[in-house]
């Protein structure tokens, strides 16, 4: 029974659990381990106030040098502790590693050298966002991470992947962002009412829309699905509730339209927020209780009992009002400027995807594995420069930006060749190295990722460009105009309040 009494928005904090806000601490995500790549994803965290730690291949020969750095696999409601590091080229002490305020300050005492932001060096602080580079060995992301991930309420971990490896729908990450959006999935299957997807291009909407119908009671009914802003305005009723037999012209054969097709399962229209609104009006009827409709050309009033899973990069308030207050639960997806540490992970699947599409293309940058598996040559550069870049289409841009890093490699590894910053320089936001006659209690100075634009601003911006969505979003230096709905929606502002 589809249920339409409130609006329930999943992706608020509020609907993330108490232990959603659980104080964050400091971490370094392994992106890049070509001895070990199914390290790739552990985590290891740094507690405020803790004394040094010291990370290397292997334990201490005589079992001293002081408390080592462990990396953990973090799953909700379980973190599992793995082996100590093993790339040969790792001296047993090779970092000595303690936070620093809002970062890391490290230290290199082993024989591996180490880059930051392109340059050689013996000493950093490392901030949020910043990659750290043991040359040959290790590819380190510093970020922030809840001690442990809060268990999940609905979906379980006996459905998980393998670390690393996407789940049974598609979906591949380990950051914390995407166990929230696997539990809300389940939920929302659970959960049978209309509900709007929210997201940007490429944050996967079809593919988590494909999720809710497999988990739901309906999964062995159909599953329709169709980009709303492909209808021309004209057919919108022939193709979301079908004809009659003759009808418009003699001999033209019964079609059940989209909504008969869904009968019994589910029906996903993306770009919904694309429809007009005088055609959105089209769908008031039939998302009733009753789900009551007419064929073109038919006196006879017929049900479809459907549900309707719709997707936009668009303000729900951009939606009719009817509409919006008919879809009563709302999905955020995040997008991967909000699950940077999964951008590894994402780039080995999708390169192994191109591998299996276009293996005559690709073949010459891959390898066996022990066992058995290919696995992607990749230089550190790749990786650094998609873990700090902003996305606009999400894994969509990622693909693309993979295709074009193969098409410019001309060796058997693949590599970012344009748009890395010269040896010497930092791109903003990035470590600064310590000189040797850097005082060692003296933080060093360091450019900070620009903040957010305040509320004043946002009004500002808008009211400069007439509330021109697109337009107020690279005006403010946002990397989408669905980052600036969200912090529309945060300062409660709407477009004609500016």
């Amino acid at each position: 029974m589809i249920q339409r009494d409130s609006t329930l928005d999943l992706g608020s904090s509020a609907a993330l659990g108490p232990g959603h806000h659980e104080q964050e601490a400091l971490a370094l995500v392994i992106a890049w381990a070509p001895a070990e790549p199914s390290r790739v994803g552990e985590v290891a965290l740094f507690e405020a106030g803790e004394g040094a730690r010291i990370l290397g291949r292997g334990a201490p020969a005589d079992g001293s040098g002081g408390e080592r750095v462990v990396f953990h696999r973090q799953r909700p409601g379980t973190t599992e502790r793995m082996p100590p590091l093993a790339s040969p080229g790792l001296s047993r002490e090779q970092l000595r590693i303690r936070p620093a305020g809002d970062g890391l300050r490290i230290e290199r005492i082993g024989k591996c050298a180490m880059e930051v932001a392109g340059e050689r060096v013996d000493r950093c602080v490392l901030a949020r966002g910043d990659t750290l580079l043991l040359r040959g060995q290790l590819l380190l992301f510093c970020t922030a991470r809840p001690r442990k991930l809060d268990p999940l309420r609905t979906a379980s971990l006996d459905d998980a992947p393998p670390f690393g490896m996407p789940d049974a729908h598609g979906i591949l990450g380990e950051s914390p962002a995407v166990w929230r959006l696997r539990d809300r999935l389940a939920w929302t299957a659970k959960a049978d009412a209309h509900t709007l997807l929210l997201g940007g291009s490429g944050s996967g909407k079809e593919l988590c829309a494909r999720a809710v119908h497999a988990l739901s009671a309906r999964a062995r009914g159909p599953f329709v699905a169709r980009n709303a802003a492909t209808i021309p305005g004209s057919l919108v009723d022939a193709e979301l509730f079908g004809n009659v037999k003759g009808y418009p012209n003699p001999g033209m054969p019964e079609r059940p339209g989209l909504i008969g097709s869904a009968n019994g399962g589910t029906l996903f229209l993306d770009e919904i927020g694309e429809l007009p609104q005088s055609l959105q009006a089209n769908l008031l009827r039939v998302l009733d209780e009753g789900g009551e409709y007419h064929s073109l050309g038919g006196s006879t009033t017929r049900r479809s009992h459907f549900r309707l899973l719709g997707a936009t990069n668009r303000d729900p308030e951009a939606l009719k009002h009817d509409l919006a207050a008919r879809l009563v639960l709302r999905l955020e997806l995040p997008g991967l400027d909000e699950r940077r540490d999964d951008v590894p992970l994402l780039i080995r699947h999708l390169l192994g995807r191109a591998a299996a599409r276009s293996p005559d293309a690709v073949r010459r940058f891959f390898t066996p594995s022990s066992d058995g598996a290919l696995e992607p040559n990749l230089r550190p550069s790749l990786i650094d420069h998609l873990l700090k870049r902003p996305y606009t289409t999400n894994i969509r841009e990622l693909d693309a930006l993979l295709w074009r890093a193969m098409s410019t490699s001309s060796g058997d590894a693949i590599a970012w060749s344009d748009g890395a910053p010269p040896a010497g320089s930092a791109p903003p936001g990035a470590a600064q190295p310590l000189k040797d006659d850097h005082p060692a209690d003296v933080e060093p100075a360091r450019v900070r990722d620009a903040p957010e634009p305040s509320e004043a601003e946002v009004r500002a911006s808008l009211s400069a460009h007439d509330g021109n969505i697109v337009r107020t979003a690279q005006a403010l230096g946002l990397s989408s105009r669905y980052v600036l709905y969200r912090l529309m929606r945060r300062y409660g502002i709407t477009t004609d309040a500016t």
